[in-house]
């Protein structure tokens, strides 16, 4: 029985990631430094534009912990970050000592609600004394946050923005690459993203500066001598040639993938019109959003019926008992699905950090179910994927 794996990227065509991987190792550049690095980011700092500046690095959360430790944060500052995403956008804010507020998302695009991270800032101000020193919107799924609304919140109270679009790569609004709109953006290339470089990230940086700097802090912060000199703590984070030489070939498809990913969620919308009891997360009518769809959502009803459905609970904040039971009939099927992210001031570890909640998270993490959409999934796969699910729907 073949699988249907949630996302995964793949490998170009014209092998150039095996091509760069060779050149690496016959000049023997196995180290994270060289050519693959250098011309990785090139190709990245053509991608994003805006003239902006890129550094490659081992993942996306090394990016967003080096976005922090530019802005200096003290164990008292905090930072907004949006609760309804992984746990890599706030595991950062506790590695520099400061302290993650959580603020949740609204119905239109799922990300960070404008109207409750005011609010979040002018209580933590009235109650700390002091002003969040970032914000962390997330562009959850590839679909683009408010951006109008929340940098103007930002500007109005001199809060840095650090965008993680770690899922979002290619994603655009207004026509402007989404990573390029605050200080700092943050893209990843794990092994389930629009590319991979098998693990890796990047750092968007407003200025040559700005990127020299992130590659000091990646380099455990030598300083400019013969001999090894550290006046700071640095990190292990720099990507490697070999890594690096993996994403140069990935680059030669991105538009590719991005594509793929726009069809399939077409293909979602079109085969599941219709069908009660499930909706499929759209991107709003407003032009100027353009998701990428890293990954195509659903919604089930609470009210609709899935064959082996188990009314049971056993914790407060979970998937529904069809959101589960269905996961499980595709799973036999063949097909890999996921419940979407656990909201983080729902999770055990951040239980109390402040957070502004309004439910909407909640309600879509108990109500929500992630599809197959990665470049292997075929329109074949995708009428398999819909039909199972139809099968599994009690009438």
């Amino acid at each position: 029985m073949k699988h249907i794996y949630l996302c995964l990227a793949h490998m170009s065509e014209s092998g150039l990631e095996q091509q760069y991987i060779k050149e690496a190792f016959d000049t023997n550049w196995v180290v994270p430094l060289g050519p693959n690095v250098t011309s990785f980011e090139k190709d990245l700092e053509r991608f994003v534009g805006m003239d902006k500046r890129v550094a490659v690095l081992s993942s996306g959360t090394a990016a967003i912990h080096l976005a922090l430790l530019h802005l200096n944060l003290k164990p008292e500052d905090e930072v907004l970050v949006q609760s309804f995403t992984f746990c890599a956008s706030s595991n950062p804010v506790t590695y520099v000592g400061a302290t993650p507020v959580f603020v949740d998302s609204e119905e239109l695009t799922w990300n960070m609600d404008p109207d409750l991270l005011e609010e979040a800032i002018k209580d933590r101000i009235a109650k700390t004394g002091r002003t969040p020193k970032a914000i962390i919107p997330v562009t959850l799924y590839g679909m683009p946050y408010q951006i109008d609304r929340i940098m103007d919140i930002a500007e109005r109270y001199g809060i840095t923005i650090i965008e993680d679009t770690a899922e979002a790569m290619g994603s655009r609004f207004g026509g402007q690459m989404l990573g390029t709109f605050g200080q700092y953006g943050v893209l990843s290339f794990n092994g389930n993203k629009m590319i991979t470089t098998s693990g890796g990230g990047a750092l968007i940086c407003p200025d040559d500066k700005d990127k020299q700097r992130t590659i000091w802090f990646a380099t455990q912060a030598r300083e400019n001598y013969p001999y090894y000199q550290h006046e700071a703590i640095g990190y292990n984070y720099r990507m490697s040639n070999i890594c690096a030489g993996i994403g140069r070939g990935q680059m030669t498809i991105i538009d590719e993938h991005i594509a793929h990913h726009r069809h399939v969620q077409a293909l979602y919308e079109q085969i599941l019109e219709g069908v009660e009891g499930i909706n499929v997360h759209r991107q709003p009518a407003d032009p100027r959003y353009e998701s990428n769809f890293w990954l195509s959502t659903i919604l089930l009803s609470p009210t609709l019926r899935i064959k082996g459905q188990n009314d049971t609970n056993t914790t407060l904040c979970e998937p529904n008992a069809n959101v589960d039971a269905l996961r499980v009939l595709l799973d036999q099927a063949g097909i890999e699905s996921r419940p979407l992210w656990k909201p983080m001031h729902c999770q055990p570890i951040y239980q109390d950090c402040p957070a502004y909640v309004n439910g909407v998270s909640e309600r879509l993490f108990s109500q929500g179910l992630c599809l197959p959409t990665g470049p292997c999934v075929t329109d074949e796969d995708v009428a398999y994927i819909v039909k199972n699910i139809k099968e599994a729907i009690v009438r």
